[in-house]
This record gives C-alpha cells, sequence and structure tokens, in this order.
C-alpha cells in the first residue's frame, strides 16, 4: 500500500518525500484554505514538482460542465496532476467526459460501493471513500474500503481506491489488511506511525549501554 499526504502544506510534503514513504499528495478546497490566502495554481505546481507521483487537487464547479471545464484548465498545470470530482450525479458525467480526454480523476468523497461503483465505470482513475466521516456517524468506514478494494479486484479494474479521511494509524493499518492501494493521511498521523515507545526506549538504552562501556556516544 502507498502512502499519499492530504495535505498542502509545503514544509510537511518536502518532509515526506525526503522520508523516502510519500510518493502522492491528496488536496480540497479546505485543506489548502488552511494555509491561508495563497495563489492555488502556484501552490499546486509546487507540491506537483515536489512529489514524484499524483497529486489530487479538486475543482469547485457543481455542475458537469463546470466541473469539466475547470478540470481541463487544472490538468495543464502540471504532468502529474489528478482533478478530484464529487461523487455526486453530475460528477459521473463529469468523470466520464474527462477520462474520455485521458484527463485523471479522483472520485471524491465516496461513502458507499453504489458510488464507487459508478465512478469506475465512469473511467476514474482513483476512487476516494472518506473514512473517518462514516465513523463520525456511527458507520463502519473501513467496510466500504474492504467492499470497494474487493470489487475491484474481483473484476480486476484497473481503478485504485484511496483510503481518505484517516484520522489515525489504526485506521492505515486496517486500509492495508484490506487491500486499499493507497492511504492518505494527515501528517500528524504519518509521524505517528514510526513512533513506539518500546522503540524510543531501545535507542535510548542502547545509547548508554554503549556510553558506559566506550566513554562517548559516537560509533567513531
Amino acid at each position: 500500500m502507498k502512502i499519499f499526504l492530504d495535505t498542502a502544506n509545503i514544509e510537511h510534503i518536502r518532509h515526506g518525500v525526503r522520508l523516502g514513504v510519500v510518493t502522492g499528495v491528496t488536496t480540497n478546497p479546505s485543506i489548502v484554505s488552511r494555509e491561508g490566502k495563497v495563489d492555488y495554481r502556484r501552490l499546486v505546481q509546487e507540491i506537483c514538482s515536489i512529489v514524484p507521483g499524483p497529486v489530487s487537487t479538486e475543482v469547485l464547479s457543481q455542475n458537469a460542465q463546470g466541473m469539466v471545464a475547470e478540470a481541463r484548465e487544472i490538468a495543464k498545470w502540471a504532468q502529474n496532476i489528478v482533478v478530484k470530482i464529487p461523487a455526486s450525479l453530475e460528477g459521473v458525467e463529469a468523470t466520464s467526459v474527462l477520462a474520455s480526454e485521458n484527463i485523471k480523476v479522483n472520485f471524491t468523497l465516496c461513502f458507499t460501493l453504489n458510488q464507487a461503483l459508478l465512478g469506475t465505470a465512469a473511467g476514474a482513475t482513483f476512487v476516494s471513500p472518506f473514512v473517518g466521516r462514516l465513523d463520525d456517524i456511527g458507520e463502519d468506514g473501513m467496510k466500504v474500503v474492504d467492499d470497494i478494494a474487493e470489487y475491484l479486484d474481483y473484476y480486476q479494474l484497473p481503478t485504485q481506491v484511496i483510503a481518505a479521511s484517516i484520522r489515525h494509524p489504526q485506521h492505515c493499518l486496517v486500509a492495508a489488511k484490506v487491500g486499499a492501494h493507497i492511504a492518505t493521511v494527515p501528517y500528524d498521523v504519518l509521524l505517528q506511525m514510526v513512533r513506539h515507545p518500546l522503540t524510543t526506549i531501545g535507542i535510548e538504552r542502547f545509547k548508554e549501554d554503549w556510553k558506559k562501556v566506550m566513554g562517548r556516544e559516537k560509533l567513531l
């Protein structure tokens, strides 16, 4: 399972890529707005220049014609752009048009297998079920990811499932177990994934034992 960052923060993205584990980025209008008043196009293009893989950014229009027009323009910004289209009827129509023009679509805000099925049929490159938001209303978000991943695998379809709206490392663990192709995570979750108190204790113990015997902290 690949790891994407769900952010528009340049420093966080640079760090994730530098770690060698982040291969893509997802954004949306809410995420971009957290960075203050920015030049949207320049910000997305800078992200695309840092990240080796897909960068998803979202349209604002709510009708198919407007979505297509925005997506065509956004797709020109960089070679690794993916346009996020919402899982609505208008979004299905827009996805179909864009896919026919070889514009990659991330069919986003999915909450059911039916929505993902339609997005896939329309030609979406990715479908993004929002796990945390389903959990928030008492539903099992990871069950939806599981259902979509099983459907895509059973029919050997090229569309990939991105487990989105990730809230904690356990979500990533389950996403990997059920066969999600990608988990897109907030920066703080990425950091939490590598932390464990026993690892921290072990590192300190190794250092102290070495220092006691060798009289120095450095290896060489």
